[in-house]
């Protein structure tokens, strides 16, 4: 057996350099114009996906993991071909289905050397220059929010976890004893969001041990925002059954509707109640950014903290995660530290405060902020704020045009807050008079929408979401999401909505 492990640990060090030619395969892969799909001239030609069922795709590509293999580089490199050729190509100027879309390339070039680099974002030790780029990015993010007393933050590996930092945080304020003795004895801590917001506060409550009864769901008016007199009633019966509210959450650009709350309005409410109010600006983050749309996000400063994903709408590469804190005094630290002293000595030979992983909850961090860092080098803050404002604009233009064909289509708003556009196609043999679009009607329509979702699964041509509102009792609508990249002409918006039309006339309801 030694003999066989020697042999085995011998040829793959003699062949290693040979090895790493598999990268030069690769990049050429990713040079060719259908890995990437992001030229206009060829979207009409190259599908976003070649959509195959499960059992089929596992047919074609040879999935199974063995002990034992003996692939060539030439068998790897049609592997990565296959990968790449069954993908979404997210990057490709029509795919809409999610609330991120095509790559920044400096974004793109900034995630290769990360990777590349290998690094872990917790000592200035193992990332020295990746450790002062999240250092800058954080200060910076800071000051456009408008946290006059410096602040603080974090990179974390997604919104949902940002949003959780919020939480710990708050909890460790009020009640810092929680992170030696736990809850015992405590009254049941509870925490508001509206019935708009991200479920990411629901599995919150439960992974902290909050329990998700006391993740109190408010009210929101009929464009998605909060409404502060059912915030404010909400938390008067939470204290009258006995529970210690402690965390109001705002949402800045709701997952579907896009819809942004009154954060001054909800940090009026927070203040009275001495409560921690957090911005879940996840999606609608970017709007600090605008020029013309700041004002979607008035009253940042106030918040205690806030959640900001610029992987969505801006193009950074996933992911990119932020949480911020107003909050100086090492608050972030002192709630996480556990004065791990293998890895975070204290008497080491440089600054160390800029080592980082005394404020997360991770060991091992990804390096998230030098692809974001990249894109604002190369471009500056300024011109990501016009186009923020050009795919905000682009979804008021989508609005207008959809009203020009409103035998066809049907708005679920008039007018929306951010990029987001959702609405109802209407086939042909479902257009009648108003007096005639019963409940019955409505429940026709609510099937619509996923049969041509369907259509575009397998066409390959366009790729929009579609999604229902429960808290509004509304059913299925597409949804389109404008981001940063691709930047979209006008006349793209025509495409979107003949396409869906004809795909739309070829489902049966």
């Amino acid at each position: 057996m030694a003999e066989d492990q020697s042999a085995v640990v011998n040829q793959i060090r003699d062949g290693l350099m040979d090895d790493w030619n598999i990268l030069e395969n690769v990049f050429k892969l990713l040079q060719r114009e259908d890995t990437f799909c992001v030229n206009p001239e060829q979207w009409d030609k190259q599908k976003i996906v070649p959509f195959l069922q499960p059992d089929k795709l596992k047919e074609l590509i040879n999935l199974k993991v063995r002990e034992t293999e003996k692939c060539t580089l030439t068998d790897i490199e049609e592997l990565c071909q296959q990968v790449i050729h069954y993908s979404v190509k997210t990057s490709h100027g029509r795919f809409h289905n999610q609330l991120f879309g095509q790559l920044d390339p400096f974004g793109f070039a900034g995630a290769l050397i990360t990777e590349a680099m290998n690094g872990s974002s917790y000592t200035y030790e193992v990332a020295p220059v990746f450790s002062l780029i999240e250092t800058e990015l954080i200060s910076t993010v800071c000051k456009l929010s408008g946290y006059k007393d410096g602040g603080d933050g974090i990179l974390t590996p997604g919104g949902s976890t940002s949003n959780m930092y919020g939480i710990v945080l708050a909890r460790y304020k009020v009640a810092p004893s929680v992170k030696t003795i736990g809850m015992f004895g405590m009254r049941p801590l509870v925490l508001f969001t509206s019935d708009q917001s991200h479920y990411s506060f629901v599995k919150a409550a439960n992974w902290l041990g909050l329990g998700s009864d006391n993740c109190v769901a408010v009210k929101t008016n009929e464009r998605g925002q909060m409404l502060l007199d059912d915030l404010e009633a909400k938390i008067t019966e939470a204290k009258s059954r006995g529970g210690q509210p402690f965390f109001v959450n705002c949402t800045a650009g709701t997952t579907v509707l896009g819809a942004f709350d009154d954060i001054n309005g909800a940090a009026d409410v927070a203040e009275r109640h001495g409560l921690w109010l957090h911005v879940d600006a996840c999606l609608g983050g970017s709007a600090l950014l605008a020029q013309k749309n700041r004002s979607l996000v008035a009253g940042l400063e106030r918040a205690n903290s806030f959640a900001w994903n610029p992987h969505k709408t801006m193009g950074v590469p996933l992911q990119c995660s932020l949480f911020l804190t107003r909050e100086t005094g090492r608050l972030l630290e002192r709630c996480n530290s556990t004065e791990a002293h293998y890895l975070f000595q204290q008497d080491k030979f440089y600054d160390v405060s800029y080592d980082t992983g005394n404020k997360s909850v991770q060991c091992g961090r990804k390096i998230d902020a030098f692809k974001f860092w990249l894109m604002l080098k190369a471009r500056g803050y300024g011109k990501y704020g016009h186009l923020v404002d050009h795919a905000i604009g682009m979804g008021r233009l989508l609005e207008d045009k959809l009203r020009e064909r409103k035998d066809r289509f049907r708005l679920v708003l008039q007018k929306h807050e951010y990029s987001n556009v959702c609405f109802w196609y209407i086939p042909k043999a479902m257009r009648v008079a108003e007096k005639d679009e019963t409940p019955e009607w409505w429940s026709r329509l609510y099937t619509v929408a996923p049969k041509i979702k369907e259509q575009m699964a397998h066409s390959g041509t366009l790729m929009i979401g579609y999604s229902p509102l429960g808290a509004h009792n509304l059913g299925n609508f597409l949804r389109m999401v404008f981001t940063c990249f691709p930047i979209l002409k006008p006349e793209e918006l025509d495409f979107i909505l003949d396409e869906i039309e004809r795909l739309g006339e070829k489902i049966a309801i």
